[in-house]
């Protein structure tokens, strides 16, 4: 999977990025172990699971005061 790009991210609903983000969690733990047991390919990937996390959260944050100030 290439870098996720942040306009990919933004054209998503909050329910598909809360199912990407678990994904990714999912896959950073995977990689946790693997780098662990020495036996991780792409140590690149890491970061940019990392990263792809950090874009998501942004996001989230950002669209949640967003939703709270119509109300």
């Amino acid at each position: 999977m290439a870098q996720t790009k942040i306009a990919d991210l933004k054209v998503q609903s909050d329910d598909q990025l809360a199912g990407e983000l678990s994904q990714l969690k999912r896959e950073q733990f995977n990689l946790r172990f693997q780098a662990a047991t020495g036996q991780l390919e792409r140590p690149g990937r890491v970061r940019e699971v990392r990263r792809t996390i950090a874009r998501i959260k942004t996001l989230q944050s950002a669209r949640k005061p967003a939703a709270g100030e119509g109300a």
